[in-house]
């Protein structure tokens, strides 16, 4: 039996994520959350938040990437697709043109201003994007023959499995379910200081405990679809970043970027810089320009079939 199984097509009238009725439920979304005792609106915060977020996810997202993970995932042309955490919708754009002709793909994000920003650049006929927390009932969106979730669960450690057994609700059997994520998220350097590494090290468990951050999610996606009776599961690991010698625009936006803006959250990380942040900050960026440097990070790429009694 093939991974996909049959395929079904589910269609249903969508507004779009930037409209007014869909800013109301996601603010009703939130006092829910609030109410049922499962977190806080300030929970729903995102830890990478920042001015010029949209960009870096626009400008590290490679579509050839994306098109070569979703093939091995199993996605064909004809299936209806959600793509859940969708951030600015560029992924999104890739997974529709791979399931055309004939299917269609809703982008879903806790960001108001990036589905706005998703809905402005690459909606389009067949492809729709709405504002939704994933943690909450989905049962609206209607059914999916596959679901793809990448680069997101590393943002809630504590509600992973809670996330992805909810959203298999929404999963037909048969279905596929693609989960991707970073392990020892940039946590793997060669050449680096000591103090540097120690630092980070420092920031990194700080996330963990006050930001729900989890550096190590790639290692625990596989647990999730075993947890829940997937069938069929498939793991695929290989290198996302690998950077060595002359230091590219795109890394060196990406990484000077989120390290700036999650060392600041950190808080008091930096006793060992008389300077604090701005002296850590500084001997970063020497390091990363350093072409001696040798800096890796795996991606951890799971996939599997929805079983017909849900877990």
């Amino acid at each position: 039996m093939s991974i996909h199984g049959n395929r079904t097509r589910y269609m249903m009238p969508l507004g779009t994520g930037g409209s007014e009725s869909d800013r109301f439920a996601q603010v009703a979304d939130k006092r829910n959350l609030k109410e049922a005792g499962k977190g806080s609106i300030d929970d729903v915060a995102y830890l990478m938040e920042g001015e010029e977020e949209t960009l870096r996810l626009e400008s590290k997202t490679s579509p050839e990437v994306v098109e070569e993970q979703a093939t091995w995932a199993g996605i064909l042309p004809g299936m209806r697709v959600a793509d859940l955490g969708c951030g600015p919708g560029k992924t999104t754009a890739v997974l529709h043109r791979l399931v055309c002709p004939g299917g269609s793909i809703v982008g879903a994000d806790i960001s108001g201003k990036r589905i706005d920003h998703a809905t402005a650049h690459y909606a389009r006929e067949g492809i729709d994007f709405v504002c939704r927390d994933i943690r909450l009932p989905l049962g609206e969106l209607g059914e999916f023959d596959f679901i793809w979730i990448r680069f997101v669960l590393e943002y809630y450690r504590r509600n992973a499995l809670d996330i992805v057994r909810n959203v298999t609700r929404i999963l037909r059997p048969g279905g596929i379910l693609c989960l991707i994520d970073l392990d020892h998220n940039c946590l793997n350097h060669f050449g680096i200081p000591h103090r540097l590494e120690r630092t980070i090290g420092k920031c990194a468990r700080v996330l963990e405990e006050k930001f729900n951050f989890d550096p190590y999610a790639g290692r625990k996606l596989y647990s999730y679809l075993y947890d829940l009776g997937c069938e069929q599961v498939s793991v695929n690991v290989s290198a996302h970043h690998l950077i060595y010698g002359v230091l590219g625009d795109v890394d060196d936006f990406n990484w000077t970027k989120k390290l700036e803006i999650v060392s600041r959250k950190a808080g008091g990380a930096f006793d060992e810089y008389g300077g604090g942040h701005e002296e850590f900050m500084q001997e970063f960026r020497k390091f990363f320009a350093d072409p001696r440097r040798f800096s890796y990070t795996p991606v951890v790429s799971v996939r599997g079939r929805k079983g017909l009694v849900d877990v």
